[in-house]
């Protein structure tokens, strides 16, 4: 016995195994040509762009409001524009005078920009179809706007309070997303940063108690930042507060068990306040040795050594990991004038003007605070 299935007036409307177009197949080595980028003038941007802008390609700024989009855009677009490119600037949240005013606040105001305040999609489109297609259009802002609709996505992050942004590219089809652009907010607009870590490592004069450096890896760029704890002792009864700026606070639950539970230290008793000072955000598992020296050393009530930096990740059984690009790390610490990196054992020596210590567990870093006079 065979079943024999009879057509359907719904089966022959929904076949779709014919009636559509052939599609090519290429072999996975072809060659592929790389996208031609244009340089915004601000190596910055560059960096976190990938090496600049794609054109025909489509980026979206994200970021808090004040955080600096529009000043960065701004600035971008009157240097692409003074360069000779046509760059056409359409407001869609301020009118043309502000805009304006903006501009000239930043010395700008002479820059050959094409300025509008519109809001209507099909009159911007319809008047730029009027003529030659700009080198570069902005769109400040385009709010209805979905992610998977553009190439790029960025986003402009900091505190209002601190002066330095971090650009970075959440989404980017043309080139890497762990990539960041720092810029310093200045009277005159945003100045880029060409070394981050003298930023976050400003004011430190003297070893403190709780302060621990720690060797980011952001992309290609290592950024060294400053690690800060606090221990307060409560009374007995009081329940005990944790605080953190700036890292995972579930990442620091799990750092005070496994040194509770590995070390014999007691934080049950005391708050712990955890900050990453300037405002920066770590997100890098190799931040881990830093965290829990600075929460050694706060805890001791005893500096940890002079010019020293840490990186390494923490393993639930209190072992100290290796982490990617090692000896990126100690070079940039070499470079600024430190001295000491500790970290995991087993990796080589990253440069010839740093001495380098390797703890196999997190119990080898309490003794070496510990212990110390």
């Amino acid at each position: 016995m065979v079943e024999d299935a009879p057509a359907t007036v719904f089966s022959q409307k929904h076949d779709l195994s014919r009636g559509g177009r052939a599609v090519e197949f290429v072999e996975l080595n072809a060659a592929t040509e790389l996208p031609i980028r244009r340089a915004t003038g601000l190596a910055e941007f560059d960096r976190a762009l990938g090496g600049g802008l794609v054109p025909g390609s489509a980026a979206l700024m994200g970021g808090d409001p004040g955080i600096g989009k529009s000043t960065l855009l701004l600035q971008t677009s009157a240097t692409i524009a003074k360069a000779g490119g046509d760059v056409v600037y359409v407001s869609g949240e301020e009118a043309a005078g502000q805009v304006r005013m903006r501009a000239a606040r930043l010395g700008l105001a002479d820059a050959p920009i094409r300025l509008a305040s519109e809001t209507s999609v099909r009159d911007i489109l319809t008047t730029l179809g009027q003529s030659k297609p700009p080198a570069m259009l902005v769109i400040d802002s385009i709010q209805t706007m979905l992610e998977h609709m553009v190439d790029v996505v960025m986003s402009f992050e900091g505190e209002r309070s601190h002066q330095f942004r971090i650009l970075r590219a959440l989404k980017n089809r043309f080139g890497a997303v762990d990539e960041i652009g720092v810029f310093s907010m200045a009277n005159e607009g945003l100045e880029e940063v060409a070394n981050p870590s003298m930023l976050f490592l400003s004011g430190r004069d003297q070893p403190l108690a709780g302060s621990a450096v720690f060797p980011a890896l952001e992309g290609t760029r290592p950024v060294l930042v400053e690690i800060q704890a606090l221990i307060v002792r409560l009374q007995s009864g009081a329940t005990p507060r944790r605080a953190v700026v700036g890292w995972d606070s579930g990442r620091l639950a799990m750092l005070l068990a496994v040194l509770e539970s590995r070390c014999g230290l007691n934080f049950s008793s005391a708050e712990v306040y955890l900050n990453i000072a300037g405002g920066y955000r770590l997100a890098d598992p190799a931040a881990d040795l830093a965290v829990a020296a600075a929460l050694v050393s706060a805890l001791a009530d005893t500096p940890l050594p002079d010019k020293s930096v840490w990186f390494g990740e923490l393993s639930l059984a209190g072992e100290v990991r290796p982490v990617a690009h090692a000896g990126l790390r100690q070079r940039e610490a070499a470079k600024l004038g430190f001295e000491k990196a500790f970290g995991p054992s087993g990796v080589e020596n990253g440069s010839t003007k740093i001495d380098y210590h390797g703890l196999g567990q997190v119990a080898n870093l309490v003794d070496r605070v510990m212990s110390k006079p």
